[in-house]
């Protein structure tokens, strides 16, 4: 195994094996993804899981670039690769410039490339996840652009994400085809 690889430390569920609604949710993903083979051997887990996603990614007034920058910051700050190496795609697809994606490669949040509300955003998404508790100081510019929905959702982005990652890495989920290239640049 390679550096930055993984390899699963509990088995992967076997999707082929899945009987009733188990077998019917699962039949209404894309189970080869190994996050979802992974959380298949909790069925509520798997439905939770998935619903909590779902709504964040595509039920909430947060701008979707606002929260591809949010995942992806929390993704590196994490050192979750299969994170990363997934959402900068999405964010690449909801209109996240490759510049931003580099910044974030390379953890400067200062770079030109970023607008003063994606610094605030990225500001208070290093806060929460290194403090639990974001300071007056990251959350008060956010309050000038954000609507207190808006906020919520951030905030439930970054925690939804913190969890995602620490479920990637505790239980090794091994990355997507492509992956093992990706991290040659990835600098995780």
């Amino acid at each position: 195994m390679s550096e930055g690889e993984t390899m699963p430390r509990i088995p992967y569920y076997e999707v082929e094996n899945a009987t009733g609604k188990h077998a019917e949710f699962l039949g209404k993903l894309q189970p080869h993804l190994n996050i979802y083979r992974m959380l298949a051997n909790s069925e509520a887990g798997l439905k939770g899981f998935i619903r909590m996603g779902n709504a964040l990614l595509h039920r909430c007034e947060l701008d979707p670039a606002l929260r591809e920058l949010a995942i992806l910051r929390v993704g590196r700050l994490s050192r979750a690769a299969y994170e990363v190496f997934q959402h900068e795609r999405i964010a690449r697809e909801v209109g996240v410039a490759d510049d931003k994606i580099a910044a974030l490669r390379d953890g400067t949040l200062e770079a030109a490339a970023f607008t003063d509300h994606d610094r605030a955003v990225l500001r208070y998404t290093d806060d929460v996840v290194r403090n639990v508790r974001a300071s007056d100081k990251t959350l008060k510019p956010l309050q000038s652009f954000l609507s207190a929905g808006a906020l919520v959702e951030l905030t439930l982005t970054v925690g939804y994400y913190m969890m995602v990652c620490r479920l990637l890495e505790s239980l090794g989920v091994d990355g997507e085809e492509g992956q093992a290239e990706w991290l040659k640049t990835a600098k995780l």
